[in-house]
C-alpha cells in the first residue's frame, strides 16, 4: 500500500475547492460523469487504431445510490487506470489527463469528443463528499487499485482484488450538509439536466417493460414482462447526425425532448454544421412568436462535446436570435475551469457571426422555396427578422431578400416589391418615396380607409419595435421616408403639387379657429385648419410623426437625449374649413350652442382615435341619449 501528500500547492485546497472553483455544488455529477464518459470514449479511440488489443463491447456508465450508507456510485466501463496514471492524473491536482491523452494523439483523436480537464473536474466531488474512493482496473495487463482520500492532502493507494473488469468506480461518501444527493428524485433531475444527451448510454436504476405477445396467442394470454437497464439519455440527439440522415418529423421529436412542455409544433428549424474555422453544432428552432419580445422559458442550450453547460448563450448566439430555441453544441467556445461562464474572446465573436449568416441564408431559402408558406408564416417570426435588421449590420444588409411588409389588406411585400408596387402614386413633390402605415388595423381603420380611398398602400408594422426599424431603414435607404396614416391629413401626407381650393375667405378662417380654440380651451391640442374636401371629416385628430415616434421609441426602449418618459401628450386637431359644419359654426350665432357643437364634434373624432375614456365617455354616451330624446 502507498501513503502520501497529494501534490497541491497549499494544505487548504479541498475547502478553497469546495467554495471557489465551482458555483453550484450540484455540478460534481456532470463532471463525474464527463470524466467517465472521457474514459470511455479514450477507449473506443484506442481500440479503433488498434493500440488497445480489448472488446470494446457496449459500454454504459452506472450511477447508484447507496443511501443507507450514504455513498453514491458512478461507475464506467472504459479504459481504467493504473496505479501509476492514478498517481500522475488525480494526486497531480489540475493536470489534465485528458489534455495529455488529446496532444499524444491529436490527429486521430481530432473528432472523438473527451472533454477535458479531468483533474480539476474528479476533485469537484470533495464539493458533496467527505470521503472519496477510486476502484479501478486498466485495459492493460495490470492489477486493479484501490484508491481513498477523505477531503485532506493525505491519500492510499494499494491493490485490490475486488474489481475484476475494466473501468473505473467512483464511490463518494456524502456529507451530512449535502444529502439530497442521495435522494433518487434529485439525481434523475441533475442527470436529466446535464447528462440528457451524453455520447454513452446512462444508467440509473431499472424499469419494467411488457414483451410483445407471440404470433398466435391465446386471447387470455398474459404479456410476460421484464426488468431492464433504466438509460437516461439520449446518446445520438438530432444536432449529432447530418441533416440528410433527419426528417422534419425526427426535427420535431427532438424539440419536444429539449421541451416536453411545449406542445406547439415548432415552425422551422435551421441545422447548425461547421468544422472551420471552429467546430459548432447544433438545431436552432422558430417557434411562434407573434410579438413576444420577452421570452425568458424555453432558452438555448449550450453543450460541449453533449455535455449541459448553460442556457446562458448571451455573447455566443446575436441578441435577436435569443428569441429563438434549440441547441449549440462547441468544443471551441472558451470556458472556465467549471465550464459555467463564457471568456468573450475571437471565437466567440466568429461563432455569432457564423450563426446569424446561417439563420439569414436560410431565411432566403424558405421565401425561395414556398413564397406563399412563407408569407403565412411571417406574423410568427417577423419579431425575430425585425430585432436582427435593427441590430445585426450583416442581417440587414442581407435582409432585402427575406423581410416582408404586409399591407392593411393582407398582401406581402419583400422591399423591392413594394417600391415597385407604389412609386408611381407615392412619390412626393421632392421625389421622395413615402410609405404609408399603420400600426393597429382596427383602431386606424378610419385613416386607413381614407388612403385607400386616394389609391395609397398601406402597410402594417405592428411589432413593438417598428420605430426602431423605421429609422434604420430611413438611414440606410436612399429617398423614402415613413409615414403613420393617423400621422397628419391624408392629404398633407404626401405632399404633392396640387392646389387647394378654399369656400372661406382668410377672415371667416381665423374667425372659425378662434371658436374652435375657445370652446376647446385644451392645451394637448394644436388647431389647425386645413382646405379638404366637402366630403372630410369635419375635424380630424392627428398625432406628429416624430412626436409620436420618439415616444415609441422611449417606450420599447431608446429615444436618447430627447428624454420622452415624462412628455405630454400632444395632437393636432386638423379643422376642415371646407365641410359643411364649419360654415354651420360660421353661421350660428348663439355661442352656447356654437360650443357644444364644437365639443361635440372634438368628442367623435377623440373616439375615432380611441382618445374618448373614462368621465368624458361617459358624459359623451348620456350627451348622446339626450339628443336622441330631442
Amino acid at each position: 500500500m502507498t501513503k502520501g501528500n497529494i501534490n497541491v500547492s497549499v494544505e487548504n485546497i479541498f475547502p478553497l475547492i469546495k467554495k471557489f472553483l465551482y458555483s453550484d455544488h450540484e455540478i460534481f455529477l456532470r463532471e463525474l460523469i464527463s470524466n467517465a464518459t472521457d474514459a470511455t470514449l479514450k477507449l473506443k479511440h484506442l481500440t479503433n487504431i488498434g493500440e488497445a488489443k480489448v472488446d470494446y463491447g457496449n459500454p454504459k456508465i452506472e450511477v447508484k445510490i447507496d443511501k443507507e450508507n450514504k455513498k453514491l456510485h458512478i461507475i464506467d466501463q472504459g479504459l481504467g487506470m493504473t496505479g501509476e496514471e492514478i498517481e500522475k492524473y488525480i494526486n497531480q491536482v489540475a493536470f489534465s489527463g485528458a489534455e495529455e491523452f488529446l496532444d499524444k494523439y491529436k490527429d486521430s483523436a481530432k473528432d472523438s469528443g473527451i472533454i477535458g480537464h479531468f483533474g480539476l473536474g474528479f476533485y469537484s466531488a470533495f464539493m458533496v463528499a467527505e470521503k472519496v474512493e477510486i476502484i479501478s482496473k486498466s485495459y492493460k495487463d495490470e492489477p486493479a487499485v484501490h484508491w481513498t482520500c477523505d477531503g485532506s492532502p493525505e491519500f492510499t493507494l494499494e491493490e485490490t482484488t475486488a474489481k475484476t473488469d475494466r473501468g473505473t468506480e467512483i464511490i463518494l461518501h456524502i456529507a451530512e450538509d449535502s444529502t439530497e444527493f442521495l435522494e433518487e428524485n434529485r439525481i434523475r433531475e441533475l442527470l436529466t439536466k446535464y447528462n440528457k444527451f451524453m455520447p454513452v448510454p446512462i444508467k440509473f436504476g431499472t424499469k419494467t417493460e411488457t414483451l410483445p405477445l407471440p404470433e398466435g396467442a391465446a386471447e387470455d394470454a398474459v404479456a410476460e414482462t421484464v426488468e431492464v437497464d433504466n438509460i437516461v439519455n439520449n446518446p445520438t440527439p438530432a444536432w449529432t447526425k447530418s441533416p440528410s440522415e433527419l426528417k422534419d418529423e425526427d426535427y420535431k421529436s427532438f424539440y419536444h425532448e429539449l421541451y416536453p412542455m411545449q406542445f406547439e409544433e415548432p415552425l422551422f428549424n435551421i441545422h447548425l454544421n461547421v468544422d472551420y474555422p471552429f467546430n459548432l453544432t447544433g438545431v436552432l428552432y422558430f417557434p411562434k412568436l407573434a410579438n413576444n419580445l420577452n421570452i425568458e422559458k424555453d432558452k438555448i442550450q449550450l453543450y460541449q462535446n453533449q455535455v449541459f453547460v448553460t442556457d446562458e448563450v448571451k455573447g455566443i448566439v446575436p441578441d435577436f436570435l435569443m428569441l429563438l430555441r434549440g441547441v449549440i453544441d462547441s468544443p471551441d467556445i472558451p470556458l472556465n475551469v467549471s465550464r459555467s461562464y463564457l471568456q468573450a474572446d475571437g471565437a466567440v465573436k466568429k461563432i455569432s457571426s457564423y450563426i446569424t449568416k446561417k439563420v439569414a441564408d436560410k431565411m432566403v431559402s424558405l421565401i425561395n422555396e414556398n413564397r406563399e408558406d412563407y408569407d403565412k408564416k411571417w406574423n410568427d417570426i417577423k419579431i425575430v427578422i425585425e430585432y436582427g435588421m435593427i441590430s445585426e449590420d450583416k442581417f440587414f444588409e442581407k435582409s432585402d431578400k427575406f423581410a416582408l411588409y404586409p399591407t392593411t389588406d393582407g398582401k406581402y411585400f419583400l422591399w423591392n416589391e413594394l417600391e415597385e408596387k407604389i412609386k408611381l402614386n407615392q412619390t412626393d413633390k421632392e421625389g421622395n418615396l413615402v410609405i404609408l402605415y399603420a400600426t393597429n388595423a382596427d383602431e386606424q381603420h378610419s385613416y386607413i380607409q381614407s388612403a385607400k380611398d386616394k389609391g395609397y398602400e398601406v402597410i402594417l408594422l405592428d411589432s413593438p419595435i417598428v420605430p426602431h426599424l423605421i429609422q434604420k431603414l430611413e438611414t440606410s435607404k436612399e429617398k423614402i421616408s415613413f409615414a403613420r396614416v393617423d400621422a397628419d391629413h391624408v392629404n398633407n401626407l404626401i405632399k404633392k403639387d396640387e392646389p387647394a381650393i378654399s369656400k372661406l375667405n382668410e377672415t371667416e378662417k381665423e374667425t372659425l379657429k378662434k371658436n374652435v380654440e375657445e370652446s376647446i380651451n385644451d392645451k394637448k391640442f394644436t388647431v389647425q385648419l386645413e382646405d379638404l374636401d366637402s366630403t372630410d371629416a369635419p375635424f380630424t385628430i392627428t398625432q406628429p410623426e416624430f412626436m409620436r415616434r420618439m415616444k415609441d421609441m422611449q417606450a420599447t426602449g431608446g429615444g436618447g437625449m430627447f428624454g420622452m418618459g415624462g412628455f405630454p401628450e400632444m395632437y393636432n386637431l386638423v379643422v376642415n374649413s371646407n365641410s359643411e359644419f364649419a360654415t354651420k359654426i360660421l353661421a350660428n350665432e348663439n355661442a352656447d350652442e356654437k360650443s357644444t357643437q364644437i365639443k361635440y364634434a372634438l368628442d367623435l373624432a377623440k373616439l375615432s382615435q380611441n382618445l374618448l375614456k373614462g368621465k368624458e365617455l361617459t358624459d359623451f354616451i348620456q350627451r348622446s341619449y339626450k339628443q336622441l330624446e330631442k
